[in-house]
């Protein structure tokens, strides 16, 4: 049985270099520490509109947006619930699209799987194979846009475009670990729910979950009649409809830091953030290269993760306390069955090329290259 492990806050600061969670500005920081106001206050209302009527205008899109007091899971629950009747199609290409599909089957539906070794991309003509070999059809296709585990980068937009064909098939990405450093126009795409956590690339704290919806999936949940009480489409936007808030009472200090980071990203801009993303992920896959290999299949690599191949056989977890030690950097150990197979470098949020540099400098260090 676990034992308390008393929290004493003397640690050293740590640069994270994680798939998330990841850097957070001191502005952000300190703009949770506003005196406390109630949750059905005016000022509630300024906040949550704000926040929500940004992320429209970060994201491009005219799609309604939910923000939770939740982790990213729960779309994965609440997408289910609110669009699936009785069957979905997954994809599985590594630990998190094998949980999307897992959560699917613990709420009661039927889950077909398209299994992926772990490293490989979805391909858009196996889940159009899927669609046309099905006698009964799919209520749902629901994609990781971004595999955490391997660093792959699924190819979402033309997933998305077959799925046009698909009128009655709703398509769900999850975009974790990449949305607002990776940059996927929604509505041409024919996304219907899109969804993240904010302490990935959008550099703020844990603690709350985003998701877009489209007007087709707020309708297909009122002609469906039951959905999720906590994340139902028709609850979360009626309620912001109605009143500007959130149906329940929600983390108000981390909405405090939204504020403040989203203006950030507003003001950096989409295209100007993806950019520098992508320079961060090509510096780093080029150091992978130089030095080891790329756990990924070729062409669908990560934009905000990189999933670093072994190929010099080196004690990953001892590489990375040591860097975590000498140097107070954290990167990440590979996933699960490929922990010692490779390592993660998160490269998203508010890091640049000089600040990866930093960090492989310190694994060469560390490792001897």
């Amino acid at each position: 049985m676990t034992k308390k492990q008393e929290y004493t806050g003397d640690y050293p600061d740590k640069t994270l270099y994680l798939p998330g969670p990841t850097e957070v500005r001191d502005d952000v920081i300190e703009a949770m520490a506003e005196p406390m106001f109630g949750h059905r206050m005016d000022r509630m209302t300024d906040l949550y509109t704000t926040i929500v009527e940004d992320t429209k205008e970060f994201l491009g899109t005219d799609d309604e947006v939910i923000v939770l007091t939740a982790s990213g899971t729960e779309f994965w629950e609440a997408t289910t619930l609110n669009l699936v009747e009785d069957r979905m199609l997954v994809p599985t290409s590594g630990a998190f699209s094998e949980r999307q599909a897992n959560v699917a089957e613990r709420l009661g539906k039927e889950v077909d799987r398209i299994e992926y070794e772990w490293g490989q991309a979805v391909k858009p003509e196996d889940i159009r194979d899927a669609l046309e070999e099905s006698d009964e059809g799919y209520d749902a296709v629901g994609v990781v846009m971004n595999e955490t585990s391997t660093g792959v980068r699924n190819p979402v937009e033309e997933i998305g475009d077959l799925l046009g064909d698909y009128p009655d098939t709703y398509f769900v990405v999850d975009a974790i670990s990449c949305l607002g450093g990776d940059y996927v126009d929604i509505e041409a795409h024919d996304v219907d729910c899109i969804f993240t956590s904010t302490q990935k690339a959008f550099a703020m704290p844990p603690g709350l979950a985003i998701c877009t919806v489209s007007d087709a999936a707020y309708e297909r949940e009122v002609e469906k009649g039951d959905s999720s009480w906590y994340g139902g489409f028709r609850r979360c936007l009626d309620y912001y409809d109605r009143k500007g808030q959130t149906h329940s009472t929600p983390a108000i200090p981390i909405m405090l830091a939204y504020r403040k980071q989203m203006k950030h990203m507003l003001e950096e801009g989409h295209d100007a953030r993806d950019q520098r993303h992508r320079e961060m992920a090509e510096y780093t896959r080029e150091w992978a290269r130089e030095h080891f290999g790329l756990y990924p299949e070729d062409g669908y690599e990560s934009q905000t993760v990189t999933c670093i191949e072994n190929t010099r056989d080196i004690n990953v977890a001892e590489t990375v306390e040591q860097v975590s030690e000498e140097y107070d950097m954290v990167f990440s150990s590979g996933y699960g069955d490929i922990s010692e197979e490779s390592f993660r470098i998160g490269h998203m949020g508010e890091h640049t090329v000089e600040s990866i540099k930093e960090l492989t400098d310190a694994i060469e260090d560390v490792a001897g290259l």
